[in-house]
């Protein structure tokens, strides 16, 4: 297998892990924002992207958009879906929550019919979740830790589901949170989905390296990346996994516009949570994030989220976070010049791009 470093070529042929097949083309996505646009709007988007040069989409599992300006919040399932009907790439869940508004079957078994609905293309990204999704059937809001275990207890149901039904045969399961009844899913891909673990924390990472196929890293510093990178690798060494074998995935916040202006205007206003230096998974309803939100200055977004006009430093950054190993990097330009963004990065970035 190529190395992630080894020498430069177009980023569409370098050789890289991906869904159903190791040798793969290293993919820049397109990461569709479910809290930022209409549904039908996500499905043109992302076949737009495809038809620029963007690679798969990542989309995440949200019932809520983080501030009201945002406007959308619609189910991954339904659009994910829906573009397996309208692109071609990969399709991920970057992420997906199985342990508060979903039971992890449930889970399970969404993934496994878009898995077999569109072969080799599906992954599967799940995270410990944030109160202003996961709040909302009532339930008690537990500390970090417990969420976490949580996630890890909630991906052994979904890989006990997914082991025993490829060979027809039932799962069960009983556990500190979850239950399973002796049960199975009638329909499954002929392999089942790789499971990544998004986590920015350094236990998670640990674990997951044990556990999962995948890390998902949503924006971070490049020192904290590094990190969790080590971890990840220690964790997958620790039971005897091959730590190349992992697959590394970025969800990278931008703001690009063609004035500088413009885009500072766009991170302020459809994305101020980029400029939060403050913990927020415990905040629970947009209007209460919109106040938080005001606190938010352009000086903020400084280390944690590019904000500039100029393609080229947009390229330095990306090619900064290829340079460290990610197999797949999800772009999500915060404003809504989405086509305007596309084609600039489709002619002044991507081609510029190499592993």
């Amino acid at each position: 297998m190529t190395s992630r470093r080894a020498c430069a070529h177009s980023v569409n042929a370098v050789p890289a892990k991906s869904v159903g097949s190791p040798a793969a083309t290293l993919a820049i996505g397109y990461a569709a924002m479910l809290e930022q646009f209409h549904p039908t709007e996500v499905l043109e988007l992302s076949s737009y992207a495809e038809s620029r040069g963007f690679s798969g989409v990542m989309a995440a599992d949200r019932f809520q958009p983080w501030v009201p300006q945002q406007g959308q919040a619609s189910y991954v399932w339904n659009v994910l879906g829906a573009l397996g009907q309208t692109t071609t790439g990969a399709l991920g869940t970057g992420m997906t929550v199985p342990t508060f508004r979903q039971h992890p079957a449930m889970v399970a078994q969404a993934s496994a019919t878009l898995a077999a609905m569109y072969p080799g293309r599906h992954w599967l990204g799940v995270g410990s979740g944030e109160a202003i999704d996961e709040h909302v059937t009532g339930t008690y809001w537990p500390e970090t830790a417990e969420r976490i275990n949580r996630m890890f207890e909630a991906i052994e149901v979904v890989k006990k589901l997914f082991t025993a039904s490829i060979l027809g045969r039932d799962a069960k399961h009983t556990g500190p949170y979850f239950k399973l009844e002796s049960t199975r899913l009638w329909t499954m891909p002929e392999v089942p989905p790789e499971i990544f673990v998004a986590t920015a924390g350094p236990v998670a990472a640990k674990r997951a390296g044990r556990t999962v196929e995948g890390l998902i890293i949503d924006g971070a510093p490049i020192d904290k990346i590094e990190g969790l990178f080590a971890r990840f690798d220690e964790g997958a060494r620790e039971v005897g996994r091959d730590p190349s074998h992992g697959t590394k995935v970025l969800r990278l916040h931008l703001s690009w516009a063609p004035t500088a202006e413009a885009a500072m205007s766009n991170a302020l206003i459809e994305w101020p949570n980029g400029g939060m230096r403050f913990p927020r998974s415990d905040i629970r309803s947009p209007f209460e994030f919109e106040q938080l939100a005001r606190l938010v200055r352009p000086e903020d977004f400084e280390g944690r989220m590019l904000v500039s006009e100029d393609p080229d430093v947009h390229r330095a950054s990306i090619q900064r976070y290829l340079d460290l190993g990610f197999d797949r990097i999800y772009l999500h330009n915060v404003g809504r010049n989405q086509r305007e963004w596309i084609d600039v990065f489709a002619s002044d970035v991507l081609p510029r791009l190499s592993a």
